[in-house]
């Protein structure tokens, strides 16, 4: 969430940001100058009431000392008024509090300057390229190809069990996730330094809020069965309090909400395995053969608390230890600067990682990683205790930056990997950095 005060005094930028996004700044922030001129004059006239009503208070005192009950009864009597009057004011200014509170949650953040202005993907930057892209000496085909082939991916007993979008995976295509898993986890956390965690894949609207899920991306989401429906619809979700996590970023980013960290514990790194569960899997007829987008997915996320001066290099250096992943398992992979308008509704700044997948021809995206400057602390009150000031006073308390990307979406690496490492015969070689976690096998066959 924006800063109240930020948006007061750079309107005019707001707005300048909002558009580049390909937003809409009235639709957005509605009448915030006119809601925020009310508040800010009902405070004040609070102010003046309660300053009236404290003179009055003494001035009672001193006529009941002098004998002069008729006039102290006259004064408190205005006394009395000034409090109904004061009352009256306090909920005008809570009320449009609120009012603005809600206007700023459907804000999204904005963008660094760096990020290129544009409207769609098609206007995002290639900032890096790794890796040779393989030349085959016969048609590469596609994962869902070479999974059903091997006998290791089935969608269609997938659908029956749970409709379409889901995947059964089998044999050493099971395997092979779990390999991933185990191999990202550790690597993150022996040779980058993450501490692992393993957090709960519900989570309360309070979270999802935190980190900018809610309220608008409500319908992406899958709800659990304890939530009023009706409730819901009105936006109200506190009898709502279980929803699937999207992202593990959601559970593992709400850990400190409405908490004051020690500036010394800075940064913080985490990286947690989940399941994620999206109700919305990408737009209607897109992507519906194979693994591409999923209801149910696994992937293994990389989080970060950080000092606001020093957000930018973690970021970079998330980022990289996400790349670290593609290096190890010889994928090759671009880097990519999102625009304005292809950034996500929290981020401030995004990389994609897109990996080569030439059963397809094209590049797809494996990891997003993000900086969300103090939005989404804002949002959860996730704040930190600076060192003390000058003097020896006590530093007031400042929101951290939160940071986050995939390192990686399990599935997708899956996939990658089938593709790039097919061979002729229709086997699929395993990447060396794999093997360990395969029991030592180097290649997948049909098992017969």
């Amino acid at each position: 969430m924006l800063d109240l005060q930020f948006v007061r005094t750079n309107l005019e930028l707001v707005e300048e940001k909002l558009r580049a996004r390909r937003a809409d700044p009235a639709a957005l922030l509605g009448d915030f100058r006119v809601l925020d001129k009310s508040r800010r004059e009902a405070i004040t006239l609070a102010e003046q009431c309660k300053a009236r009503r404290n003179e009055l208070s003494q001035q009672v005192g001193a006529l009941k000392k002098a004998g002069k009950n008729d006039e102290a009864a006259a004064v408190m009597d205005e006394t009395r008024a000034l409090k109904d009057k004061l009352d009256e004011l306090d909920k005008t200014a809570a009320d449009l509090d609120e009012k603005l509170h809600q206007s700023l949650a459907r804000v999204p953040n904005l963008t660094r300057d760096e990020v290129p202005v544009g409207a769609s993907e098609a206007d995002n930057k290639t900032v890096k390229t790794w890796g040779e892209l393989k030349k085959f000496d016969f048609t590469p085909r596609p994962h869902w190809e070479i999974g059903e082939a091997l006998g290791i991916l089935d969608l269609e007993r997938a659908a029956k069990l749970s409709g379409a979008r889901f995947a059964v995976y089998m044999g050493a295509g099971a395997r092979l996730e779990r390999a991933l898993i185990s191999f990202m986890l550790d690597t993150h956390t022996s040779k980058h330094g993450y501490t692992e965690v393993l957090p709960p894949f519900m989570v309360n609207s309070k979270s999802l809020f935190g980190t900018g899920q809610l309220p608008k991306f409500a319908e992406d989401l899958f709800r659990c069965s304890d939530a009023d429906a009706d409730a819901a619809a009105r936006g109200d979700y506190k009898d709502s309090d279980h929803w699937l996590i999207p992202t593990a970023e959601v559970p593992v980013t709400n850990l400190y909400r409405d908490e004051i960290l020690d500036e010394a514990r800075l940064p913080i790194a985490f990286t947690a395995y989940t399941p994620c569960f999206r109700a919305e899997a990408g737009a209607a007829g897109k992507d519906t053969r194979g693994i591409i987008r999923q209801h149910q997915f696994q992937k293994v996320e990389l989080v970060k608390f950080t000092r606001p001066e020093e957000s930018d290099a973690q970021h970079e250096q998330l980022t990289r230890d996400a790349e670290e992943i593609l290096e190890a398992l010889g994928l090759p992979y671009r880097r990519v600067l999102l625009c304005t308008g292809d950034t996500g509704f929290s981020s401030a700044k995004t990389y994609d990682l897109e990996v080569w997948l030439p059963g397809q021809n094209l590049y797809r995206e494996i990891s997003s990683c993000s900086n969300f400057d103090a939005f989404q602390a804002r949002r959860a009150n996730i704040r930190y205790r600076p060192s003390a000031a000058p003097g020896g006073k006590p530093a007031k308390p400042e929101f951290v930056h939160t940071i986050n990307g995939s390192g990686l979406a399990v599935g997708r690496t899956w996939l990658a990997i089938l593709e790039n490492y097919q061979q002729a015969d229709g086997s699929v070689l395993i990447p060396e950095s794999l093997r360990p976690y395969m029991g030592g096998m180097d290649r997948i066959v049909r098992e017969q």
